[in-house]
């Protein structure tokens, strides 16, 4: 029987967090108390703010539904597992649809992980190899989870940093957000030693270290961390990713339906264009965003969308795209059946004119 009532609340709130519906002689029987005991408990959940419902009958039920708020969850030792396993796995990777917010709830979870259930964590993912798509590098979880604690507590962070060529440093910063672009994580921060913004690949980061020190958050000169982030590798063509921006002539959730989705979340619906008609006309949306892909690839990926499009940047993949409907056109003309029967005796095909 559990007399302290703090530690029997949280029992029976991690009991009630299973999907079911509990009898309340089955509960009293769990926590060896009476069923009056676990009417009173039921009641000071609630006043709480835990939407626990009640059923009528001879054995009444309890179960715990959603309400307007995320209450606090209560884990036991092998869900905890399970779920730091499961967000370190994705959270090195940068993953397709892992993004800060998954690093954050990495960060709380492993804050109040006991050291037993750490070590079981750490065992785990360097017993396991994951097998993940694209070429994004690998990152340690534990890098992303100081980051992201030092961006939630508005901490000043160090760390040492490796640049494209080589270059070494160590820098100072105050953390503004991690970005990811699907294949990769950016870090966001104030660099204190420059004086600047400036944007640092996740993997290029060695020993981050939160200081301590707190600090009042800047304003971001574009808004919006994505935002800033697009923009720089935009003014810097030696970076490995580039940004790109694309309209098409369909509306966004039908382009976005078509899309993996490290792309389709950057799709945004596009105003119309003066002459598409007073009822809306052509319904065009607009595609953002940052990619380490190939230009030729993304413009086969954009065509085979089926819908019309245009490439307002980069310059590269305005010439790609180009260039492929030239050589598509030119194959479409010297394919057909009629153009096959004319080729000279040499075999060559005829040329396009």
């Amino acid at each position: 029987m559990t007399t302290d009532t703090p530690a029997r609340l949280l029992q029976l709130l991690s009991i009630l967090q299973t999907p079911r519906e509990w009898p309340g002689g089955e509960l009293a029987d769990r926590l060896g108390v009476s069923r009056r005991t676990v009417r009173r408990d039921i009641d000071r959940l609630r006043e709480l703010g835990y939407p626990v419902e009640a059923s009528k009958g001879s054995d009444g039920g309890y179960r715990l539904v959603a309400g307007k708020a995320m209450p606090p969850l209560v884990l036991d030792d092998e869900e905890a597992v399970a779920i730091a396993v499961g967000l370190r796995a994705g959270a090195g990777h940068a993953l397709e649809g892992v993004d800060e917010a998954s690093v954050r709830a990495l960060a709380k979870l492993e804050q109040v992980l006991p050291a037993r259930l750490r070590h079981r964590v750490s065992t785990l993912q360097a017993a396991t190899t994951p097998l993940t798509s694209g070429d994004g590098a690998s990152i340690a979880p534990e890098t992303l989870t100081v980051m992201a604690s030092t961006v939630a507590g508005q901490e000043r962070l160090r760390f040492a940093y490796r640049a494209k060529d080589g270059t070494e440093s160590r820098r100072l910063t105050e953390p503004y957000r991690l970005v990811s672009t699907g294949r990769r994580w950016y870090l966001v921060a104030y660099d204190l030693d420059r004086q600047d913004w400036r944007t640092f690949r996740v993997d290029r980061v060695r020993d981050p270290f939160a200081t301590g020190s707190r600090f009042a958050p800047r304003e971001m000169p574009t808004g919006s961390a994505a935002e800033y982030l697009r923009r720089s590798i935009q003014r810097r063509p030696d970076m490995d990713e580039y940004a790109y921006d694309v309209t098409f002539d369909a509306p966004a959730e039908l382009v976005a339906s078509r899309l993996p989705s490290w792309l389709s979340t950057s799709v945004a619906a596009d105003p119309p264009a003066a002459g598409d008609g007073e009822d809306g006309g052509v319904r065009r949306c607009r595609l953002r965003g940052t990619t380490s892909d190939p230009v030729e690839w993304l413009a086969v990926r954009f065509a085979m969308l089926g819908y019309e499009f245009s490439v307002q940047e980069p310059q590269e993949l305005v010439d790609c795209a180009r260039e492929l409907s030239g050589r598509l056109g030119r194959a479409a003309r010297t394919g057909s059946p009629s153009d096959t029967k004319a080729a000279p005796a040499d075999g060559n095909p005829p040329r396009a004119h």
